[in-house]
């Protein structure tokens, strides 16, 4: 996946990465230790990739792919 962009909002905790492919969000709860992200794929990309980066950078084994 090719990063093109990343937004952040002003209001904590949404932003968006944009990929050329199509984008990641993330919604986090910090307070309840949970976040969740909204994986997004055009054409022949595959999201597994993303997952398991997303994993790896947040440390968790705890991950619910829908």
């Amino acid at each position: 996946m090719k990063l093109l962009h990343i937004h952040k909002h002003k209001f904590s905790p949404q932003g968006v990465a944009v990929l050329a492919e199509s984008s990641i969000s993330m919604h986090k709860w910090p307070e309840i230790g949970y976040g969740a992200f909204d994986v997004f794929m055009c054409g022949d990309a595959c999201f597994w990739p993303a997952v398991d980066v997303l994993a790896a950078a947040f440390e968790t084994g705890d991950v619910h792919v829908r």
